[in-house]
């Protein structure tokens, strides 16, 4: 199948591609702090100039492009205790 898709020239993988905006690295979560907050905004789309907050996992930096699976999905504020 991913090989139909190929030399039909789709893409691979399904999702809408995001750039990181900012950073929360004051708010990690996770059992060993490993996920951090983000903001980032939406290049591709229905949704595309919005802005949405998400976690990730692993080591991020301003300006990355995430690929999101779907844009209707926000994460809430992590609060800080």
């Amino acid at each position: 199948m991913a090989n139909e898709q190929q030399a039909a020239g789709q893409p691979m993988f399904s999702g809408f591609l995001a750039e990181v905006v900012s950073v929360n690295t004051l708010a990690k979560t996770g059992i060993s702090g490993e996920i951090y907050s983000i903001s980032c905004k939406i290049l591709e789309g229905n949704d595309r100039g919005r802005i949405i907050r998400r976690n990730v996992l692993g080591p991020i930096k301003i300006g990355d492009v995430v690929r999101l699976p779907d844009t209707s999905r926000e994460a809430k504020e992590i609060r800080v205790k």
